[in-house]
């Protein structure tokens, strides 16, 4: 396929009556085809039909968040949202034709089980009844996305937004850090009642759709809608239990020796980031030279990584500097008409530059790999399969750190090794903070910022915000975007980064295989469920007893040596 720049990529915009008149014939195509061939035909013609919505809707979405201020990116976003729930519906009539063919073991036996383990769970997590209430949600999401994007920060005789500010946040020295802490707070502190009303309405809803559905609350529809179809509550409430007997200690030690390193009483909350008495290391150069080095890098890992980055380049598929009106965070989507990835995100001047893009990179490294996979629901695994893609490459990559961090490099790897273990506890507090918020969903929010400040105690109990505002009061939550948009999203982040950590020791022990089985794993894509793709690629599964025992062994003795 012959790619265009990201300038020139156009999708139409669905009108919503053409759609369901389309929807419609394919549907009594289905009910009048004689055999599987002949409903396999139907399931093509609707896969070339979503592949323009998703690429149009992957559009709408991205130009948004890089300009939040545009009106016309707000006013087709808001057509998106608007029109989403009518298009999840015509989806859902046609995958439950398929999931009740009588030829669907001769679907099973082509295409595997995992798109009916997939389509089944959209079929019991939408009703047109919750179809105000989806809508709603998207918009309450989206307002809490551009009250963000928003935020405007004078910091030292700048004008900055929340992710320019982040840079003083790990700033060398410690007063800075601290001073923008407070900065950042204060903000939130300001906005706090906007904050809580966005969030106690969502929940509301959600809890409301939920109900609608016959389910007895929103934790059972966010597990149908990160689609965990083999592995469930159970699983998640033993790993949390393995986290807080193996990981806090560790982490509790590391941040004791954190102190010693930096000459100081107390880690406090500014701190944490912050791992040797030489500062944050950061990256040598700007965006521009980034971007220089990141093509040798590619290049010299090869396995098909090198051509990937370059094109990516070459039609301008990274948007990586901070602007004005730009949202914050990171992010890759995809485009399916045109068989390519995007990946976006903010640098700072900070290490986590090197983070984020090595990350996003893993995400648009395996959309890529799997573009031509036998059906669109499998370009993308699950949520926490897909996380292991990202934080793994971060591992994957650290041989080359030499290139952005020069003599720095060996403080940036141990900075993400002890940043990556801390994340576990941290990752699993905003997962179990959810089940919480929505097992009590009529909370106040100082109940829920008591529910905030007990995960703390339970997770991160060295962490200490002195007198900062908000965060103080179990505020911190609130700056937590998935909680807010794509909530359940968290406990993906601990389970593929425990993933990530093993393929880190086995590049560490066999560089080439591992990259066989990182490659292999990207090709698969989304075919299989998560625990079947862990133990494919040669991976523990994290719910088995006795999996982190083996990762923080080799992060303990990596760490002592280095």
């Amino acid at each position: 396929m012959n790619v265009p720049a990201f300038a020139e990529m156009t999708a139409a915009r669905p009108e919503l009556d053409a759609l369901t008149s389309e929807m419609q014939t394919l549907l009594a195509d289905f009910d009048a085809a004689d055999g599987a061939q002949a409903e396999i035909q139907v399931l093509r013609r609707w896969e070339e039909l979503r592949r323009g919505t998703r690429t149009w809707s992957s559009l709408v979405g991205l130009r948004f968040n890089q300009d939040t201020r545009d009106e016309s990116a707000r006013t087709d976003r808001d057509y998106r949202d608007r029109i989403s729930p009518k298009l999840i519906q015509l989806d859902n009539q046609l995958k439950a034709k398929f999931i009740s063919s009588p030829h669907r073991a001769s679907f099973e036996k082509t295409f595997g089980p995992q798109a009916f383990a997939l389509w089944s769970c959209d079929e019991k997590a939408f009703s047109p009844e919750i179809e105000t209430e989806q809508i709603r949600i998207s918009k309450l999401s989206s307002e809490y996305t551009e009250l963000l994007s928003g935020a405007e920060f004078e910091f030292r005789g700048e004008k900055l937004n929340m992710p320019g500010l982040a840079k003083y946040q790990m700033d060398d020295d410690r007063d800075t850090r601290r001073a923008a802490w407070q900065t950042r707070w204060q903000w939130f502190k300001q906005n706090h009642e906007q904050l809580d009303h966005i969030f106690h309405e969502l929940t509301q809803l959600r809890h409301s759709s939920a109900r609608k559905l016959g389910l007895d609350s929103y934790i059972e529809l966010g597990y149908l809608r990160m689609h965990r179809v083999d592995y469930g509550l159970d699983d998640v409430k033993a790993l949390r239990k393995q986290i807080v007997e193996e990981v806090v200690p560790l982490c509790s030690e590391l941040i004791k020796h954190q102190a010693t390193e930096l000459g100081i009483d107390k880690v406090m909350a500014w701190d944490e980031a912050i791992h040797d008495a030489k500062g944050s290391p950061r990256p040598h150069g700007d965006h521009d030279w980034m971007v220089e080095r990141a093509k040798e890098m590619f290049d010299e890992v090869g396995h098909g990584l090198g051509e990937f980055f370059r094109l990516m380049c070459d039609k301008q598929l990274i948007d990586l500097k901070t602007r004005e009106g730009k949202s914050g965070g990171g992010f890759c989507t995809s485009f399916p008409k045109y068989g390519v990835p995007f990946v976006f995100a903010n640098f700072n001047g900070t290490d986590h530059d090197a983070r984020v893009f090595t990350h996003e990179m893993g995400h648009a490294f395996q959309n890529y790999s799997s573009r031509n996979q036998k059906l669109m629901d499998y370009q993308w695994p699950t949520f926490e399969s897909a996380e292991i893609h990202s934080m793994s490459l971060e591992f994957i990559t650290w041989p080359w750190m030499e290139k952005f961090f020069e003599e720095d490099a060996s403080r940036f790897r141990r900075s993400h090794l002890i940043g990556s273990l801390t994340f576990l506890p941290y990752g699993t507090a905003v997962d179990h903070f959810q089940h919480l918020v929505y097992e009590k969903p009529d909370a106040t929010p100082e109940q829920r910022r008591e529910m905030w400040r007990e995960m703390e105690k339970t997770y991160l109990p060295w962490r200490d915000f002195g007198d900062l505002p908000h965060v103080s009061d179990g505020g911190f939550w609130q700056a937590q975007r998935h909680i807010y948009g794509m909530p359940f999203y968290y406990i993906d982040y601990v389970l593929a980064q425990i993933c990530a950590l093993q393929f880190w020791v086995k590049s560490d022990e066999d560089r080439e295989g591992a990259m066989k089985d990182y490659t292999a794993l990207c090709a698969r894509g989304g075919e299989a469920p998560f625990l079947e793709l862990v133990k494919g690629a040669g991976l523990t599964s994290p719910f088995k007893e006795g999996c982190l025992s083996t990762v923080l062994a080799k992060s303990r003795d990596w760490l002592s040596s280095h």
